[in-house]
């Protein structure tokens, strides 16, 4: 199959610490790098991480808090600086469309390169990005401000050949793709090989959703059914749950909650808070509801 990861530049909150770097993921899908978010020292993260500064096509914010957005126009100064020529797409808050414009005019004044921006309404889930091969939609969060996830999805693909069998009918390589697509061959003789006996199951289609600050949304779970991997923010454990409801983010244990009632694959937790030393607290929160979950650390990679 073809590589669907996270890369993790940065999973803590608002607070900066020595541990963790703020909000900031790579997703690598078929070769293609999607920025999610992009917290202070991103470009750092990204230096270590050995992820290509000029493959990034696109990046995703979810909100104007500065733990999430703060490093975007030191990435866009260095893009400059690496000699980027290829467009780059910014999804955003509408709100963030005059802010980034400024800070280019005055800071990144001779760029070679395209920023475009396209505003998002955080209010709907809609697809906002597609190409051949992937589609990414929001999914509209709950929190102080202006907020939405983001949801990678990959578009179906075709059955895979079964060289044995098209090596054996003696098929052309030129026939692949129509029995990729579903035909059957017709041998000189006139025999009808059927589509199943020449090819196997195409891959089942990954998604990955990437649910940043918001509050406990008890139907969150209805627009994430059967997703592969979910990264849900789990700021506070139950210790903090007034915490949790005063600043509108979520604990492990809500995290967990959606994740068992979308029928995940895999949960990821992260954005922690600070006052957090050790965050298996949070671990064993999550677990106590949906087993098959991971806590995030920066430069982890998981695969989708």
């Amino acid at each position: 199959m073809e590589p669907f990861r996270v890369h993790i530049l940065g999973c803590g909150s608002a607070l900066p610490t020595l541990k963790h770097f703020p909000s900031a993921q790579v997703v690598e899908v078929r070769g293609k790098l999607f920025l999610v978010d992009c917290g202070e020292g991103t470009q750092i993260q990204l230096r270590r991480s050995r992820l290509r500064f000029t493959k990034i096509s696109a990046v995703f914010v979810t909100h104007l808090h500065g733990d999430h957005c703060f490093g975007l126009i030191g990435m866009l100064s260095t893009f400059g600086l690496l000699g980027r020529t290829a467009k780059l797409t910014v999804y955003a808050p509408a709100e963030l469309a005059d802010i980034l414009q400024r800070q280019i005019d005055f800071f990144c004044r001779d760029l070679d390169y395209e920023v475009e921006f396209k505003a998002v309404d955080t209010t709907k889930q809609q697809v906002i990005y597609e190409d051949r091969s992937l589609t990414v939609e929001t999914i509209p969060l709950q929190h102080r401000v202006h907020c939405c996830g983001y949801l990678f999805r990959e578009k179906p693909s075709l059955a895979h050949i079964r060289r044995d069998m098209t090596d054996f009918y003696e098929i052309p390589i030129s026939q692949f793709n129509n029995i990729k697509a579903g035909a059957d061959w017709t041998t000189p003789d006139g025999e009808v090989i059927p589509n199943s006996k020449l090819t196997e199951p195409a891959d089942t289609p990954r998604s990955y959703a990437y649910c940043s600050d918001t509050r406990y949304i008890p139907t969150l779970y209805e627009r994430l059914k059967g997703v592969s991997t979910l990264y849900h923010e789990s700021t506070y454990g139950e210790d903090n749950l007034q915490m949790a409801e005063k600043y509108n983010h979520s604990t492990a244990r809500q995290a967990a909650l959606v994740a068992r009632e979308a029928g995940v694959g895999q949960l990821l937790l992260g954005h922690y808070s600070s006052r957090y030393e050790r965050e298996e607290v949070l671990l064993n929160e999550a677990r106590e509801v949906f087993e098959n979950t991971r806590l995030t650390n920066e430069m982890d990679v998981f695969d989708v």
